[in-house]
């Protein structure tokens, strides 16, 4: 699911210029299921833990409702139920909110555009730009949805199995995964090199 994508065909008109044809190549826009990465588990993460860490800066200073309020996070930090499901919700969110930000359907509309390259069955313009857009979400969608799973799992495995020192976490869960993968790529590329 971390390397999965979405080749979106592109076709390159042909120009001529002085006597001579180019272009009129095929390639793909390769659209990732996972645009964000970790950074809507790590965002989701801070959001829910920053209270924690402002009543603990607090407690220095002995003011009379911190105890109270400090109680208070820490028993809703306790609630796995609700820690969980308000955990998936923001990382789900985080994960519409980043790939909103990275990616811009406008500028790879215009850059098509720009290079003579177009979609085909889709007109140049604000066309292309609208459908990579509804693209887009309908992969961020099923993304979004992966990357909660990913990061509700130890919650809900501490859930069902009673056991609460289950230390792995979906973001650790995530980045052996990637480093696996690049360490394969790179092995690959090695093998090959030394084939040639």
């Amino acid at each position: 699911m971390t390397e999965a994508e979405r080749p979106v065909p592109v076709t390159y008109a042909k120009q001529s210029r002085g006597g001579k044809t180019y272009g009129g190549s095929q390639s793909y826009l390769p659209l990732r299921l996972n645009q964000a990465g970790v950074i809507p588990i790590i965002f989701a993460l801070s959001i829910l833990l920053f209270p924690q860490m402002i009543l603990n800066i607090l407690s220095a200073f002995s003011l009379p409702w911190v105890p109270a309020a400090t109680e208070q996070v820490n028993a809703f930090l306790n609630n796995t139920i609700i820690y969980g499901a308000l955990y998936f919700v923001l990382v789900f969110l985080f994960t519409f909110f980043y790939t909103a930000v990275t990616f811009d359907p406008d500028q790879i509309a215009k850059n098509l555009q720009r290079n003579g390259a177009f979609i085909p069955g889709i007109r140049p313009g604000s066309h292309t730009s609208e459908y990579l857009g509804n693209l887009i979400t309908r992969l961020t969608l099923v993304g979004a949805g992966f990357l909660g799973f990913v990061a509700v799992f130890p919650v809900g495995m501490q859930v069902f199995t009673g056991i609460s020192a289950l230390a792995i976490g979906g973001t650790a869960l995530l980045i052996v995964v990637q480093v696996v993968l690049d360490l394969i790529r790179r092995i690959d590329a090695q093998v090959s090199l030394r084939e040639y």
